[in-house]
């Protein structure tokens, strides 16, 4: 009996973790977080619930790493912290992971594997990796025998006829295996509603030879830090019109030093100028790689929006966005759009200028490819939002796959698989597990609503100074209001003349009883505030005894 259980991934875009459980033994695909909305004040990562390996931990016999992502790999740490296992990657994917381990301190036991290399996962699993494409390097997805069956996991791809690095997605490979029989195909679902076939990254490495060709000034490309092949097109472009390029952000600066040192990005080191000396160099001399192109407050490309940087934009620059922004950012990227324009630079984006930006992932014709090619006996749709999952299913139907063979699996669901068959068998435990970076601790659910509603409604500290001797009200209330808005902060006065008169209704000799009175604080606080206005600010009592 074969047991298919996702932790996370099937129902949002990112949170990667795939069980595959057989005969006792388990191992996990990827281990990946999310970032938070604005909905979630504090909240600086979210990574799976991984109570169903916890209480199983002696049946996990490894884990396997498609690539380095942090929605594949950024809930390492923390699982590891809990369990001692192998994780087993590709040179690139296991660099990147091994960054992420040390700066948190935690002590792995990391294994490269090859292509077509097949290896042993404890005594139950036969792992064999599978080249594929797609924005960082050493990608790869899984063929995965079985007892009961082969399946295979395509972890994040697309199918590029000329990919930057000249290494594309190994359809052969998977071809073979779907000719031996696949029992259950796992594949990507993000970009399942766009119905045009992804382009190759070649277009967007023509598309920046003739933007960088046309700009007078400075020119700024921000992107995310793992997107190295597209890294390395502004790199070469860069050293060919002989502009120096400066690394603004910690993660592109990290991404590029580790890559050039395992010999993935061939550019001298004369190449690079400090952040600081931008402003010194001739415009037309300098190229400007960012973080931020999604919006993010603190990122690279924010702070020249502000003006507050190292660098301050002309109207002779060009800013280039080169990404699309990622569900729920689409109102901080138009924002941060909005600031850039008041800089007068030029603002190039996908909306304005299409070929700046490809996917990483296959669109439905590239997903249709695969399910013809592998023509599996079962079809489990992976990686993305529900509405993805069930466009991917729409497609697989279209390839000829029967209903029964479609298995719509959100996270949590334990799909087994016996002589053949498939079924439903049930859930385990899984969910959002927030954390907080700065603590390391757990921002736990009641936390959360706490910020939350102190987001909503503020804040106001109530003191009252009593005489310990007569326990007469010497002063107060005496608020103090925070996070409230203007016409709340002039109610305050009003708010405490009335809250002094219903505390006094209270019988002096209850007031040696410091817990009652900062009850009856805080409810003449809120009674008083309910008469003026319909909000209701947290209160925080304080009792001075003299």
């Amino acid at each position: 009996m074969l047991h298919v259980i996702p932790l996370g991934g099937l129902g949002e875009i990112g949170l990667n973790a795939m069980v595959l459980a057989c005969r006792g033994e388990m191992i996990l695909i990827d281990a990946g977080l999310m970032f938070p909305s604005e909905a979630a004040p504090g909240v600086d990562i979210i990574v799976p619930d991984f109570s169903h390996i916890r209480q199983n931990a002696s049946q996990l016999k490894g884990i396997v790493l498609t690539h380095g992502h942090e929605d594949h790999t950024g809930a390492l740490p923390y699982l590891l912290s809990e369990v001692n296992v192998p994780v087993y990657g590709t040179r690139f994917t296991l660099a990147m992971a091994r960054q992420r381990l040390d700066e948190l301190g935690v002590i792995a036991d990391l294994r490269e594997i090859e292509p077509r290399t097949p290896f042993s996962v404890g005594s139950v699993f036969t792992v064999e990796a599978s080249r594929v494409t797609h924005t960082v390097p050493d990608a790869v997805g899984y063929i995965v025998r079985t007892p009961e069956g082969t399946l295979i996991h395509t972890g994040d791809f697309k199918l590029d006829p000329d990919p930057i690095d000249g290494l594309r997605t190994d359809l052969e490979r998977w071809g073979e295996a779907g000719e031996q029989g696949v029992l259950c195909l796992l594949s990507d679902s993000t970009n399942s509603e766009f119905t045009n076939e992804t382009g190759s990254e070649r277009v967007v490495e023509q598309t920046f030879d003739r933007l960088f060709h046309e700009a007078q000034g400075r020119i700024v490309v921000a992107l995310f830090a793992s997107n190295l092949h597209r890294v390395r097109t502004v790199l070469k472009l860069a050293e060919r019109l002989e502009r120096k390029v400066a690394l603004q952000g910690r993660s592109m600066a990290r991404n590029v030093e580790l890559a050039r040192q395992m010999g993935y990005l061939d550019v001298p080191e004369s190449l690079f100028v400090p952040l600081d000396a931008v402003a010194r160099l001739a415009a037309n001399k300098v190229v400007l790689l960012s973080t931020g192109a999604q919006g993010e407050a603190r990122a690279g490309l924010a702070q020249l929006a502000s003006g507050n940087g190292a660098v301050r934009l002309d109207p002779g620059d060009m800013v280039v966005l080169s990404s699309r922004p990622i569900p729920g950012n689409e109102r901080a990227v138009g924002a941060l759009l909005d600031q850039l324009h008041w800089t007068g630079a030029r603002i190039v984006y996908a909306q304005v200028e299409p070929g700046v930006h490809v996917s990483g992932h296959a669109s439905k014709p590239q997903q249709r490819r695969v399910l013809d090619l592998v023509r599996p006996q079962h079809f489990i749709p992976i990686h993305g939002e529900l509405r993805h999952l069930h466009r991917h299913l729409a497609t697989a139907r279209e390839a000829g796959l029967a209903p029964e063979r479609l298995l719509l699996a959100q996270d949590g669901d334990l799909v087994t698989f016996e002589k053949g068959r498939a079924r439903f068998a049930g859930n385990v435990p899984t969910g959002r597990v927030h954390k907080d970076l700065y603590s390391g601790g757990l921002v736990t659910p009641e936390s959360l609503q706490e910020r939350t509603k102190l987001a909503e409604t503020g804040l106001v500290v109530a003191a009252v100074v009593i005489d310990r001797a007569s326990l007469a009200l010497m002063a107060g209330p005496q608020l103090s209001g925070h996070g409230l808005s203007l016409d709340e902060q002039v109610l305050l006065p009003r708010v405490a003349d009335e809250a002094r008169n219903i505390f006094l209704q209270m019988s002096p000799q209850l007031r040696g009883d410091d817990a009652l009175v900062r009850e009856e604080v805080t409810r003449a606080v809120r009674r008083a505030f309910k008469l003026y206005t319909a909000k209701r600010p947290l209160v925080v009592p304080m009792v001075v005894k003299v």
